[in-house]
This record gives C-alpha cells, sequence and structure tokens, in this order.
C-alpha cells in the first residue's frame, strides 16, 4: 500500500475546556480530491490550521507523504509541498496580477533572501508565472492592479497563487465563497484544472461543488467526523442527512 499524501491519527485540539477537533482519524491518498464538510463550528477551518501549523494540536499526529510534521512552522511546510488557501482572500491588492504570482514562485524557483537578483531580468521567473496565469485564465490581466480584478478573478489569482510553488499537496478553505452561479462553475472547472494530479483537500458549503469535484467526502460534525466516504455514500448515510446534508440540500433550493 503507498504512503498517503496525508495522514492524520488521534488529532485533537482544545482552546481551555473547548474541545474543539475531538480525536480524527483521517488518510488521504496521493492524487485524491478530498472535501471536508460540515455545519457551521464544527471545527473544519481549526481542522485546516492544524494541519499546516497555525495551530499546534493538542494530541495526535501529521504526516505528509508519511513525515510527521510535528514541530514545523507554517513555511517549513509549505517547502515540503503542501499549500493552502484561505475563506477570506490574500492577495497584494497594489501589485500587479503577475507581480502576485511572481512573488509565489521565488522560493520554489532558487531566489530566497538575495538582494543582488533582479527578478526582472529572470526570463524564467517571468514565464512561470505567464504559464501560472494562462493556467487560471488571467494571462490578459497580467499587468492590471490584482485588487481591480472581479471577486472571482481574485480568488482565481489566489489558487495560482497557491499552486505556484509546485505544492502537490493543495488545500482550499471555501474556494466558491459568495460566488454567483457563473462563478462558481468558473472556479470549479478551475480547482479541476489546476489540481490534476495533485491531491486537493478543500473545505467546501456548497455541495454541488463538493458533489462535482470530491472523490471522497469527510462529514465533521462537533470536531468529530462521522462519516467518510465517496460522494454516493456519504449523500445516503442516515447519520450524515440527521446532521447536516439534508439541511444543506434544502437551504440550496
Amino acid at each position: 500500500m503507498s504512503t498517503p499524501a496525508l495522514e492524520l491519527t488521534g488529532l485533537k485540539k482544545s482552546f481551555g475546556k473547548a474541545e474543539i477537533i475531538r480525536g480524527i482519524d483521517l488518510s488521504i491518498g496521493k492524487a485524491e480530491r478530498h472535501a471536508v464538510i460540515g455545519p457551521n463550528g464544527a471545527g473544519k477551518s481549526t481542522l485546516f490550521n492544524l494541519i499546516t501549523a497555525r495551530f499546534a494540536p493538542s494530541a495526535g499526529t501529521v504526516k505528509l507523504h508519511g513525515e510527521d510534521l510535528a514541530g514545523l512552522e507554517p513555511f517549513q511546510i509549505n517547502r515540503k509541498g503542501l499549500s493552502r488557501s484561505f475563506q477570506i482572500t490574500n492577495i497584494f491588492p497594489a501589485m500587479s496580477v503577475f507581480e502576485n504570482v511572481r512573488c509565489a514562485l521565488l522560493w520554489s524557483q532558487g531566489y530566497k533572501y538575495s538582494f543582488w537578483n533582479l527578478v526582472n531580468r529572470s526570463r524564467e521567473l517571468t514565464e512561470g508565472a505567464d504559464r501560472i496565469l494562462d493556467q487560471i485564465n488571467l494571462l490578459e490581466r497580467r499587468n492590471l492592479p490584482a485588487g481591480t480584478l472581479s471577486y472571482a478573478e481574485q480568488r482565481a489569482l489566489e489558487i495560482g497563487i497557491t499552486i505556484a510553488g509546485g505544492a502537490d499537496v493543495i488545500m482550499l478553505d471555501e474556494p466558491t465563497a459568495g460566488m454567483s452561479n457563473t462563478e462558481t462553475d468558473y472556479i470549479t472547472d478551475l480547482i479541476l484544472k489546476v489540481t490534476a494530479g495533485k491531491t486537493l483537500i478543500m473545505v467546501e458549503h456548497d455541495m454541488s461543488v463538493v458533489f462535482g469535484l470530491a472523490d471522497r467526502i469527510s462529514v465533521l460534525v462537533y470536531g468529530e467526523i462521522i462519516a467518510t466516504g465517496k460522494p454516493e455514500e456519504v449523500r445516503a448515510d442516515a447519520r450524515v442527512q440527521e446532521a447536516y446534508l439534508g439541511a444543506a440540500l434544502e437551504a440550496e433550493h
């Protein structure tokens, strides 16, 4: 059996007496598209923050490709091949679309903290940034200030920034939140394209997006995973329907 891309064992997180994550065991395979769903307050964002070391776990382990991530800083985890987006769009609005992506490429291209390299002269950086902009359908917007993009385009840019470092495990936190149906379709198609062959882990409330993208789904309720399986299995699970899915689907109609 191959090593999972991401493996959580006995993962817990408490804030004082409040137990937010209550012992999660989860294995996500390489190149799998995995969605984490659940009601507001279930602990989904806390789980993402534990995986990416923004929070330290109270107990348990997080392994990336078999390597225990305990004690690593978020930037170190990123350099090991795990990258994430956030619920709130994180871009540099005053910089151009191109410059946003180029910044995300610097470390992976070996620039690090080198003050004598003039990035404007690097053909490799320019071509790499333009390839990503082409992937995310923003090449024609490359010279615009990022803050002038539409909301959906800004989310697309953030996805481009997320994949720019070459990570093979991509975590997206509510990538279609606040979008119209047309914008949601645009971002869903984009996610399918840019994460091909990569491991995708996403938190998402739009069930049409979840069932359209995910190979497997985990349902998180009150800090515990109550079900994990293929979309059709999760949809048919009585516990999931009672705890979350029935209400979520009704809310969309």
